[in-house]
């Protein structure tokens, strides 16, 4: 299986988890020039933006290290870029969690950085 399909595996697991947790998942894979947002949701009046981070083992270090500051960063301006294209306000609250996958472990990191 290619990268590309693990990704979407992983990516289909955690909106799943998110839906069983109450998220309104609104979009996948949102691209732009900026960049790309694994899945954008609603949840309690947030406007969420979500990175997927699957790690097999540990060997490379745990999924939630994988989102470190720079890629943080371009999730910060791919939302931005969201927010612009759909005419949403820039008061309108949002929130930047992860969903970290490490082996069978599915964690939610709520609020996992801020922009």
């Amino acid at each position: 299986m290619n990268k590309r399909a693990v990704g979407t595996e992983y990516e289909t697991l955690a909106a799943s988890y998110l839906a069983k947790n109450g998220y309104d998942i609104i979009c996948r894979n949102y691209r732009c020039r900026a960049g790309e947002i694994d899945l954008v949701a609603r949840e309690q009046g947030y406007l969420v933006f979500v990175e997927v981070k699957f790690r097999s083992s540990e060997n490379n270090g745990s999924a939630l290290e994988a989102v470190d500051g720079r890629k943080q960063q371009r999730i910060i301006r791919v939302a931005r870029w969201y927010l612009m294209e759909h005419h949403i306000p820039e008061n309108h609250p949002v929130r930047f969690d992860v969903v970290a996958i490490d082996g069978t472990d599915v964690h939610l990191i709520r609020d996992a950085f801020w922009c």
